[in-house]
């Protein structure tokens, strides 16, 4: 514990803390802020602000101030990044993690010339780092108890060489929080939740690209070979913990992982791998047994009669010894269950536990934590109705992609009880240890959840329950402005398909939002542009076929074609588009004559006509340049001067490529000043993402016609808005471009290093068309700069990929045919 003189320390700091929130106006610090007030603030900082501001000030770490004060890393994180972007909005400078404790001591200094009540500040501030200071003097919450010899287990097993754990053990057991407890002290720290059901599971593909990504600041690979090698290179350069959680869903009766997630088996072999410098752990109830994966295994049992009596003593409970030695008994030392009785004993017997032993149930033959949660949920439907409702509803949640709640998610379910008890109703689960909370964020723990679920699909809440989220969901994302609104508003697809209400769950997918580019785009469009393709994919594929909505199917086949165009697959693209054009035209033909249906027959008219665009840019990635040419005049035919006209615009734009590289040099050059005017006209170009892939297209135009300064210009165009708007397919290409300029210009060593950018762009992303051509293009370069064996290798590569795609024109085009 902090000593006295500490703790009031700490306690300046939290004081100077809330003073500067409170009073500065933002600015710099030239000028001190108004006198501090003499009364108290009107909002102090939370428990768990005070806890990130004083620990953070001792130099401890995220994990360290999550385990202590009862929650996870990632809730402090998240809390830590809203507090230091206030603090850095009042000093009118960045404030984070590290520079706090500087900036801090800044404010302090600032303010010592007209003290007032905090004359004791500069002495409060002088505080040294010191391990064993608590968390908060307001909590009485047990660190971890009764895992010692546990945790002297995973040591050994850590100097034997095993970098792959799995703790085994009957749900509530503490699996979980041993492994989070371990991991505290290793940074980064990746988690993934396993969902409960099977098809919600995420794939390991997704997994994989999402720590390399989000948390390990690494490109991951298009492919799920590459993006393995990249998180293997992580682990090895440098300490990572990883937890993956609750892995039952995934495994079979045999404890095997299912055929679906069988690409598990090889994230756990990297996570296996001795070469790792931190520890992976893998929490099941079922036994693991991949033969193919060297793991080190621990199972867990309860905790002693001991560490259930410190932890009771901790809540203040009135021990009563045969009491405790035969609930300890009965539950088998079950830590879930340890904390349901102590909150049930706290709740309903006012903290004595004799009380609990004479009235309560008898607990023989409840051995198993599902029974302790049945019976508790049972005795809740008796005693308090309204919350028995509500825990059944939040089953419905599924606690992935959003693994805590908000008040404002827990209450979209209480559509039947007046806002006023709203409060009452969560004190009343929280009270009883059957929804878990921290500082306004909600969860269910997985054995409660399952409780829930399984009661609330017996009822007619169920339906009703996953509307009324999924509603909450999309409502609240009228915007995206990042990957995680996207996220957010992707979970009302998720509930929709949980009540097979297809067409809802379609519609999701389809809704336009505004986004961080300046577009206007449906939602799966969204998400694909940031990368999340495979996401995309597996949600449209989940509903197409069972979509009965021709205007909904037409869509996501059109969807699917660029999905899959990204992907490299461009034979799978075009058999998407071709789908797409034949559904729109079908329905047009049926519309025809009726005056009812004219923003219906505009929809199908623009399917149409943005499938034969997308047709035309796959033939000139293909190198088919006459079957290009047909599909981009026939855009132009059908939207130019319609409602459809900015098509017409980017068609342009391909033809006269097409005719440029056709060696139609005066069509060319005409059709490319016509859309280079068009560009101009528009405000601010390079900020507008209808334009950043053409404005490429057509910097490659006037490369081809030989206007190389108009081609650069527009080249690094295209790269401003492909580096703010997260492009890389765009930035890549541009990049190829000026490489090319470069050689030209007799620079071929700046055309090598932009080459080499363009291909570890396309390479992440998995464009192989592109990076084929970037491979010819680096190949060109090299054999200009003399250096042959550089050059045929990267011709090699070019080949295989060219190949791959079943692009013929592309290798005669490029003199590469063989065979």
């Amino acid at each position: 514990m902090a000593s006295f003189g500490q703790e009031r320390k700490l306690d300046g700091i939290i004081r100077l803390t809330e003073h500067l929130l409170a009073t500065s106006a933002g600015g710099p610090l030239d000028k001190p802020p108004n006198k501090p007030p003499n009364k108290p603030l009107n909002k102090p900082l939370s428990d768990l602000q005070q806890a990130i501001v004083t620990q953070v000030w001792q130099g401890r770490r995220y994990g360290e101030i999550a385990m202590a004060y009862g929650c996870t890393e990632g809730h402090v994180k998240d809390v830590a990044a809203n507090l230091w972007l206030q603090l850095s909005q009042a000093l009118g400078k960045k404030v984070g993690k590290y520079s706090f404790r500087s900036a801090l001591m800044a404010y302090q200094r600032a303010i010592a010339a007209e003290p007032a009540d905090f004359t004791d500040l500069s002495f409060q501030c002088e505080v040294s780092y010191t391990p064993s200071a608590s968390i908060s003097p307001h909590r009485k919450k047990p660190g971890l108890i009764g895992r010692d010899a546990a945790i002297a287990q995973i040591r050994a097993l850590i100097h034997q060489g095993h970098r792959l754990i799995v703790l085994q053990g009957e749900g509530g057991i503490g699996k979980t929080t041993l492994a989070q407890h371990y991991l505290q002290d290793i940074h980064p720290s990746l988690e993934l939740m396993m969902a409960k059901e099977p098809g919600d599971i995420i794939t390991a593909e997704r997994v994989v690209e999402e720590w390399l990504r989000q948390d390990l600041a690494a490109e991951p690979g298009g492919e799920f070979g590459i993006s393995l090698l990249r998180l293997r290179r992580q682990l090895q350069i440098q300490p990572i913990g990883i937890l993956i959680d609750n892995l039952e869903p995934a495994l079979d009766a045999q404890g095997q992982l299912i055929r679906p997630h069988r690409r598990y088996v090889e994230l756990l072999r990297i996570l296996a791998d001795p070469r790792c410098r931190g520890v992976a752990f893998v929490t099941s109830r079922d036994s693991r047994c991949e033969p193919s994966v060297a793991a080190g295994h621990i199972r867990l049992s309860g905790l002693s009669l001991g560490a259930w009596r410190q932890y009771f003593e901790a809540q203040s409970i009135e021990l009563h010894g045969p009491t405790l030695t035969a609930l300890h008994r009965v539950y088998s030392g079950n830590a879930k269950a340890m904390e349901i009785v102590c909150a049930a004993i706290q709740t309903e017997f006012e903290g004595d536990m004799t009380a609990y032993g004479r009235e309560a149930d008898s607990p023989t033959g409840i051995t198993a934590l599902e029974n302790l949660v049945a019976n508790q949920v049972n005795r809740l439907a008796v005693l308090d109705p309204a919350a028995y409702r509500l825990l059944c509803r939040l089953g419905c949640y599924r606690y992935q992609t959003m693994p805590t709640l908000d008040k404002a998610a827990v209450t979209a379910l209480l559509w039947d009880v007046p806002p006023e008890r709203h409060g009452q109703l969560l004190t009343s689960l929280k009270n009883r240890s059957l929804l878990a909370a921290q500082k306004g964020a909600y969860w269910l723990h997985p054995v409660i959840r399952a409780e829930a679920i399984a009661r609330l699909r017996q009822t007619s809440d169920w339906e009703t329950a996953n509307d009324q989220a999924a509603k909450m969901w999309s409502d609240r994302t009228p915007r995206i402005t990042g990957r995680r609104d996207a996220l957010q508003a992707l979970e009302a697809y998720y509930h929709y398909r949980a009540i097979a209400d297809y067409t809802a769950a379609a519609d999701i997918l389809l809704r336009s939002r505004d986004n961080q580019w300046g577009q206007f785009l449906p939602l799966a469009s969204s998400l694909y542009r940031m990368g999340l393709v495979q996401v995309v994919q597996a949600a449209v594929t989940n509903i197409l076929p069972r979509l009965k909505n021709p205007q909904q199917t037409c869509e996501l086949s059109n969807i699917l074609g660029d999905l899959a165009w990204i992907r490299g697959d461009i034979r799978g693209a075009i058999a998407q588009q071709q789908r797409t054009i034949e559904m729109a035209q079908a329905c047009l033909h049926q519309l025809e004559g009726d005056p009812a249906a004219a923003h219906r027959r505009y929809y199908f008219r623009m399917l149409e006509v943005d499938a034969l665009l997308s047709l035309g840019l796959y033939c000139l990635d293909l190198w088919e340049l006459e079957a290009a040419a047909v599909q981009f005049t026939q855009v132009i035919a059908l939207s130019q001067q319609t409602r459809h006209h900015a098509w017409a615009e980017k068609a342009t734009v391909g033809l006269a490529l097409v005719k440029a590289l056709l060696g139609e040099t005066a069509i060319a050059q005409s059709l490319a000043d016509k859309a280079q005017q068009t560009f101009l006209q528009t405000t601010a170009p390079e900020q507008s993402g209808r334009f950043a892939y053409f404005i490429q297209r057509l910097g490659q135009t006037y490369a081809v016609l030989g206007n190389l300064a108009t081609a650069q210009n527009l080249y690094q165009s295209a790269i401003a808005f492909a580096e703010a708007g997260e492009y890389p397919q765009v930035k890549a290409n541009a990049l190829k471009g000026l490489a090319e300029i470069e050689c030209q210009q007799q620079h071929g060593d700046w055309g090598v290093a932009k080459c080499q950018e363009a291909i570890a762009l396309l390479e992440a992303i998995g464009a192989n068309c592109d990076l084929a051509d970037a491979h010819f293009q680096l190949a060109q370069i090299y054999r200009h700069l003399g250096q042959a064996l550089a050059a045929d290798q990267h011709q090699q590569s070019a080949i295989a990929l060219f190949q791959t795609i079943q692009a013929p024109a592309q290798l005669h085009r490029t003199g590469l045919c063989i065979g």
